[in-house]
């Protein structure tokens, strides 16, 4: 990126628009919202930082960095949660480039590589608690979701855009919130799943040939069962949820339903004979 050479890096530089989406209003309304709410922001992410501050300024706009009180660049997911604080220091940056490692982070700010034991500390010092709830939000299980839980016992919020236009009427019975405390994705109609691939199929979902004249046996597929398993709740996008309020009840992944945990609704290849369907 420094070097603005070979061919990915120069073409974004050059023409942000063609391949960046603008946050929407709505998603930056929410930070702020979280962050007087008292709330702690974090941005995690594994670019270097100039390559993280192109993205968010345009993204995002120039003034980024109030949205977040802590941004780690460089984190090297998925080891950022599981090495130790010995295996990968955080690291100041100054014009961009990492300079001398740190023992410990004393103060939030702008840091390089680390590790989430480290950070967790800070938290405990900048809300003064022993154990702080993290929600961590993600859109990758390798790098986010899975060490996310499985190391730092965080909660975990998957960004899954399977789910996108997956969308399904919320029957009345079951709805666990007042209508005024609806996303603007709750109710919409019905329509065709979204990324069923031709080659592939259901992300969610495996058909099993049976022996001779048996039937075909529905399962659920290995990444399905990594959703339920290591996600607390799944959603299609941060827009999904910007426009609820802060104190809005979420239904998670649990060991008795593997797809309550889905907002706004589970996906339609789930929900029939939900009870028969076995794991893979």
């Amino acid at each position: 990126f420094l070097e603005d050479c070979g061919m990915y890096f120069p073409e974004v530089k050059n023409h942000p628009d063609k391949y960046l989406q603008r946050c929407p209003e709505s998603v930056k309304k929410w930070l702020k919202q979280l962050k007087s709410a008292g709330k702690i922001l974090l941005l995690i992410t594994s670019s270097h930082s100039d390559y993280c501050r192109l993205l968010c300024e345009h993204i995002i706009g120039n003034d980024f960095e109030e949205y977040f009180d802590v941004v780690i660049t460089n984190a090297l997911k998925p080891g950022f949660f599981s090495h130790t604080p010995n295996q990968r220091p955080f690291r100041t940056l100054e014009n961009d480039e990492e300079q001398e490692a740190l023992l410990s982070l004393d103060k939030p700010g702008w840091y390089s590589q680390g590790n989430a034991i480290q950070l967790y500390e800070l938290l405990k010092k900048m809300i003064d608690k022993l154990d702080p709830k993290v929600v961590y939000f993600g859109d990758s299980m390798h790098s986010d979701i899975f060490p996310a839980r499985h190391y730092s016992n965080w909660e975990t919020v998957f960004i899954l855009e399977e789910l996108l236009e997956d969308k399904v009427t919320v029957p009345v019975e079951t709805e666990s919130e007042p209508l005024e405390k609806k996303g603007k994705y709750e109710g919409d109609e019905a329509k065709a799943p979204y990324f069923v691939s031709k080659q592939w199929g259901s992300f969610f979902m495996d058909k099993l040939p049976g022996l001779e004249n048996a039937e075909e046996t529905l399962v659920r597929t290995w990444s399905c069962k990594c959703i339920s398993t290591y996600s607390t709740i799944a959603i299609p996008s941060l827009e999904a949820i910007a426009d609820l309020p802060l104190d809005y009840r979420f239904t998670r992944f649990s060991n008795s339903s593997a797809t309550a945990g889905y907002y706004p609704s589970p996906p339609r290849e789930l929900l029939p004979n939900e009870e028969s369907v076995t794991m893979k």
